[in-house]
């Protein structure tokens, strides 16, 4: 590939371009529509988890879309020269997060993790610079491990909403809810195969809506409390108490930070290809400066720990418009959104087999993306089949044998019970032993 020439002075980069007011808006609405639906997935799947009321997961959904917003902007449009790639990038909370919260919840409750959250941010706005400069560390056989994990470990959340996550409960795995997942799986494949252009882009978020709408004279849907929120607001920082710091959720989710910045490197890099933008290491220092911010204001404002949404660089890719404001304006309306407890309270009063219908494409399409990763690994005459075979093997015991930690401190397991992290630690780890220490390397 031929080196990207560095444009004149006179001469404005396609990333600095600012489209008339019009398309501006709708191209910008299009990047939310895009992301909508799996960025408010993260604070559903926690809030059922944890057993919180409707209520308190619209507070979670709307603190998640004004953090979204905030780091969107942040990404686009920068500060200075210390926060943000100022690409044309969208942000929303990272399906990284979600099994190692939970665990951290159950254990510690909610003040355990977003302290958690935040100490793990200014990890990661510390190693920004570092890990900008070590990225060969985290080549596709590693992340594409862990993209992996990621998706098949969030199926069972899925199954967890769409029947329930009581098996002696009564209700489990009634058949309306099975044929309502099925009938949104159903339409979003329709629409993937049939429908062309954007419509085709937010189908899951079009799934959602389908089955919404029929949830409602089956029975399913319970919209009492809309009524009741307000119109506009903001919930006040450290909502469930001051923050708290175990050491083992501290851990946790550093680990998780490691996993967002090599998932959201990767994209910038993708975005680079895409608008000819030169991409030193410490713009990409800066980006991901941003991500481990985003940990830091998440974890004051009840959201959760943001990464680059891979879906919105794909519709840079198929719109061919690679201004920066575009998606700046998209983190404005995530931003507004997220100022409006109603909408927080609707999006939270939505069935769960609708929820875990769409959350299911969602969660397959994620490890379909680890699977392409994978795709890139040369395996012949490598030891990466080991590699990813023990990673991903480690990775689904939590997955396919909840209680399998049983056993082990709560500290210890808050770790490695979490799929995700204990796939990133082996996976790292045998990627050190297998292709970078010389006595580790086949002959």
């Amino acid at each position: 590939m031929s080196e990207t020439p560095t444009p004149r002075p006179d001469v404005t980069s396609p990333v600095d371009e600012v489209p008339p007011a019009g398309r501006l808006l709708v191209l910008g609405l299009q990047h939310v529509l895009v992301m909508y639906a799996g960025c408010v997935a993260v604070p559903l799947i926690v809030g059922s988890a944890l057993g919180l009321d409707t209520r308190t997961i619209g507070l979670l959904v709307n603190a998640d879309l004004v953090v979204a917003g905030i780091i969107t902007l942040i990404q686009t449009l920068g500060v200075g020269k210390i926060l943000g790639v100022r690409l044309p990038v969208v942000t929303g909370a990272t399906f990284a997060a979600v099994t190692p919260m939970i665990l951290i919840g159950q254990n510690f409750g909610l003040p355990g993790v977003y302290g958690s959250m935040i100490v793990s941010g200014v990890f990661g706005m510390l190693i920004a610079v570092p890990f900008s400069k070590i990225i060969r560390f985290f080549p596709p056989v590693v992340t594409g491990s862990v993209i992996t994990i990621i998706g098949l470990s969030l199926i069972s959340a899925a199954a967890g909403l769409i029947a329930g996550n009581d098996p002696t409960a009564p209700g489990y795995g009634n058949l309306a809810g099975l044929g309502l997942a099925a009938g949104i799986v159903l339409v979003i494949i329709l629409i993937t195969r049939f429908v062309r252009g954007f419509l085709g882009q937010i189908a899951v978020l079009t799934g959602l809506v389908v089955g919404a709408l029929v949830a409602i004279p089956m029975g399913l849907t319970d919209f009492s409390g809309v009524a009741s929120a307000p119109w506009f607001g903001v919930a006040p920082p450290f909502l469930f108490g001051a923050p708290e710091f175990p050491v083992a959720g501290v851990v946790s989710m550093c680990v998780v930070m490691l996993v967002i910045f090599a998932e959201s490197t990767a994209d910038m890099l993708a975005i680079s290809e895409m608008t000819g933008e030169r991409l030193s290491p410490a713009r990409i220092a800066r980006g991901l400066a941003a991500d481990g911010f985003s940990g830091v204001l998440g974890g004051t404002l009840n959201s959760f720990p943001d990464t680059i949404f891979a879906q919105n660089v794909g519709l840079v890719q198929l719109t061919r418009v690679r201004s920066r404001f575009v998606p700046a304006v998209a983190g404005g309306v995530l931003l507004l959104l997220g100022l409006v407890p109603k909408f927080g309270e609707v999006v939270a009063s939505l069935p769960g087999p609708v929820v875990g219908g769409a959350g299911l494409v969602m969660f397959a399409t994620v490890t379909a993306v680890g699977i392409r990763t994978l795709h890139k690994v040369r395996f012949e005459g490598t030891h990466n089949l080991m590699i990813v075979a023990v990673s991903l093997g480690v990775g689904m015991l939590p997955v396919v044998a909840p209680n399998f930690y049983r056993q082990v401190p709560a500290t210890i397991e808050i770790i490695i019970g979490s799929s995700i992290t204990s796939c990133v630690i082996v996976a790292f780890l045998l990627n050190l032993l297998f292709n970078h220490l010389p006595w580790g390397r086949a002959q």
